[in-house]
């Protein structure tokens, strides 16, 4: 056969009627997991809101095979490089049945979102199993893992985490002044400290302990205490010391809204204003993350997604 006779092979494409489906599982993931996100997605125009879902999804199954006790360090580590796997042959175009990577790809592909930021989600996830791999072989108390040593530690576990996830969700909003870039990074750092401070019990019962070791240090309060029954009075000075730095980065969040195309500014400014309202939540209750879960009540959430509908509106 000749060269101008040959056939060429075409990356595959989904269905419709396939795409239509994919976007509804990860709706449907989203709707369920995505206690404070989902909200905000809701006040989106319906693509980039289901964009947003897919990203979502492909988070959420990063985490629960890095949180999969039922498997081995190791085998949780496989796993992941084999969902890595799995999403790097669907963006070449190969056949997929993945109703998660179905619509991711189809979301990156229509708003350009960079590889190479899905991947440092998935790498952000893989640092909790390479840290607990690390910590079983030189700590002395099973069970115990401080994750980080210092701030700058943790800010770079934070910045796949979190910041990574602003950057992604600017790709979706729509932004053309690269001054939004630094400005999503900070913010998703405010976000990732206000988990990292209300999920301090969770978190410890996991064997994973976020506070920087210099920190504890710096409060005289030792990482064991916290698998133990800690006293919230005890803690309460280094966590208000993480909420303060929560809040710097906050600020952030209110200059970034401006940066974004108008139909999503309404979104970014419930995400802010419902993580905002959490993290003071927080200090209201003295910093006691450990009697119970502390959270914004669903009318709260409601009340919130109201004013933006009304400013998307306006």
């Amino acid at each position: 056969m000749s060269a101008g006779t040959q056939q060429v092979i075409l990356p595959w494409a989904p269905a419709p009627r396939q795409l239509i489906m994919a976007y509804s599982v990860c709706r449907g993931i989203t709707r369920t997991a995505a206690k404070n996100f989902y909200y905000a997605f809701l006040v989106l125009p319906r693509r980039k809101r289901e964009a947003l879902c897919a990203v979502y999804a492909f988070m959420r199954r990063c985490d629960d095979i890095a949180d999969d006790s039922s498997l081995s360090l190791p085998e949780r580590r496989q796993k992941l490089d084999i969902w890595l796997d799995a999403l790097h042959r669907a963006q070449q175009g190969q056949p997929t049945d993945d109703a998660i990577l179905l619509a991711l790809t189809d979301a990156q592909r229509r708003y350009q979102i960079p590889a190479g930021l899905l991947d440092e989600l998935a790498h952000g996830t893989a640092m909790d199993i390479e840290d607990v791999e690390s910590s079983a072989q030189t700590t002395s108390a099973p069970g115990l893992t401080i994750q980080y040593k210092t701030f700058e530690d943790l800010r770079l576990y934070c910045y796949r985490v979190a910041s990574v996830v602003g950057l992604v969700c600017i790709h979706v909003f729509g932004y053309r002044d690269p001054a939004a870039e630094p400005l999503a990074e900070r913010c998703g750092l405010a976000f990732q400290l206000t988990n990292i401070i209300r999920d301090v019990k969770e978190d410890a019962s996991m064997g994973r302990i976020y506070l920087p070791e210099e920190d504890l240090a710096k409060f005289s309060l030792s990482a064991s205490e916290l698998l133990a029954t800690p006293d919230p009075a005890r803690f309460r000075p280094l966590l208000a010391l993480e909420a303060d730095r929560a809040r710097e980065f906050y600020a952030s969040g209110d200059e970034l809204i401006p940066y974004v195309a108008e139909d999503s500014q309404p979104a970014l400014w419930v995400l802010v204003t419902i993580y905002r309202r959490l993290l003071e939540r927080i200090a209201e209750k003295q910093y006691d993350v450990f009697t119970a879960k502390i959270s914004l009540s669903t009318w709260e959430k409601l009340r919130i997604l109201g004013k933006g509908f009304f400013k998307r509106l306006t």
